[in-house]
């Protein structure tokens, strides 16, 4: 097991662990919500299709609960998949975006925070000189995509098993996320063409890149990765791999994206280009950087991202890019993210991860807990997870009977084995003792 030390911090509400009970308010809103949504929800991994059970509709979050329709208090380790490193309506963040709405929702045109932004991010992240706003991880993976096309001339993008980019046409090939969580097949609905211009290799296979490109010596345009696959569950790259990369794409005039949706500002200051010291030529970023808004972005190369309208010739454009209320909400929160904080995230991914680790190892219970910084999933396996088919081939069906477990005892993780489990700064001490007490109440259950 991949192990690691204490923490502490300002917990929200109610008792740690202290939810649970009835669901019934949220079955007769998920009942009333499937005849006119399709599925119940609005992003499939929220039926809680893989784990069974009744998906349970939120009411409210704060600091580190959330509390749903029916009254139980949870224990959040979602987080809204990543962004609230804070916690849930954490008050500065509130602040600034009330602040910001009260002068207007929407102008479609552009403010000083936006500027203050795009300054923000390019100080922070290495090789970024220039950023786009958006309002989507989807947006930006698929606009990075197009200037790469654009400023390369070539068509072909390679891409990794399991790596979820966005559900944009060309990228829904061998996707993880939501695609894994239900075993769709490849690309429903995509064009022939636009999948023939896809190139899918495995995570972390170095043979399979280099034959990509010996097949295709001109013609692939870019290579996208998440630089630490979060998608198919945390599988981080194996050493040297992400060099690889940089520079076979930089020896055939190829450009690299790093799809930095999950990991911009989560694993620290520069996210995964500070962190592995690999600089690519494109980033995506997402989830953070909006302060739990509908916020994204998409920068790099200065001379790469002037070839974007309207100063060059790639177009991409969205009324609600660098919305006001999103920009100021994800500026509060970027100005609170510093040493300090990140060191007292990883404190408290160190502790629990210490702490489930312990649970299942007392019931010998088989568990591959991995991660990177303050993001790790587990994984119910003999031997870590290195690419998309061992990731499939690990026990969702424990996987699903641990979720259950701990949602019963007011603990909620995703609710999928091929999503991330984060820790926030609102985490206290007592939460994350109280969620490794839960797990060791569960993993005995776990054996048969």
């Amino acid at each position: 097991m991949t192990v690691g030390a204490a923490g502490g911090g300002a917990a929200g509400g109610g008792t740690a662990g202290g939810g649970g009970g009835s669901s019934d308010s949220s079955q007769a809103l998920f009942d009333r919500a499937r005849a006119v949504i399709p599925g119940g929800v609005n992003s499939p991994v929220r039926a809680f299709r893989s784990v069974g059970g009744t998906p349970r509709f939120i009411a409210s979050g704060a600091g580190s609960r959330l509390t749903d329709v029916d009254g139980n208090d949870y224990v959040d380790y979602v987080c809204s998949w990543g962004p609230l490193i804070l916690g849930h309506a954490h008050p500065d963040i509130a602040a600034a975006a009330k602040a910001a709405i009260d002068k207007g929702s929407s102008y479609g045109a552009p403010t000083a925070a936006e500027v203050e932004l795009a300054e923000t991010i390019t100080e922070a992240v290495p090789g970024v000189g220039m950023i786009r706003c958006v309002s989507s991880g989807t947006e930006a993976t698929m606009s990075a995509i197009r200037l790469a096309r654009g400023a390369t001339g070539r068509d072909k993008v390679l891409k990794f098993a399991g790596h979820y980019h966005g559900h944009s046409d060309a990228l829904l090939a061998s996707a993880g996320s939501g695609v894994a969580t239900f075993g769709l097949p490849d690309s429903p609905g995509v064009t022939a063409g636009a999948a023939a211009d896809t190139i899918v290799v495995g995570w972390n296979d170095r043979a399979g890149v280099e034959s990509a490109f010996a097949k295709e010596p001109e013609g692939i345009a870019l290579v996208v990765c998440e630089p630490v696959a979060a998608n198919m569950g945390v599988v981080p790259p194996d050493p040297g791999f992400l060099e690889f990369l940089r520079d076979i794409t930089a020896s055939h005039g190829a450009l690299l994206l790093f799809d930095e949706v999950m990991t911009g500002f989560r694993l620290g200051r520069g996210g995964a280009v500070s962190h592995f010291g690999v600089i690519p030529d494109l980033v995506a970023f997402g989830k953070v950087v909006g302060g739990g808004f509908p916020l994204a972005a998409f920068g790099g190369r200065v001379d790469l991202m002037r070839r974007l309208a309207p100063e060059g010739p790639v177009y991409q454009a969205g009324t609600l890019s660098g919305n006001p209320v999103a920009v100021a909400a994800g500026l509060a929160q970027l100005r609170l993210l510093d040493d300090e904080a990140y060191a007292g995230l990883q404190r408290r991914a160190d502790r629990l991860i210490r702490g489930l680790s312990d649970a299942f190892a007392g019931a010998g219970v088989a568990a591959q807990i991995q991660r990177v910084n303050s993001m790790f999933s587990v994984f119910f396996a003999n031997e870590p997870v290195r690419d998309y088919d061992a990731a499939k081939a690990t026990d969702h069906g424990r996987y699903a009977r641990f979720f259950q477990g701990m949602l019963a005892r007011g603990h909620y993780l995703p609710p999928s084995g091929y999503e991330a489990v984060f820790v926030s700064l609102a985490h206290s001490e007592a939460d994350l003792d109280a969620t490794i007490a839960a797990a060791k109440d569960v993993a005995p259950e776990l054996v048969a």
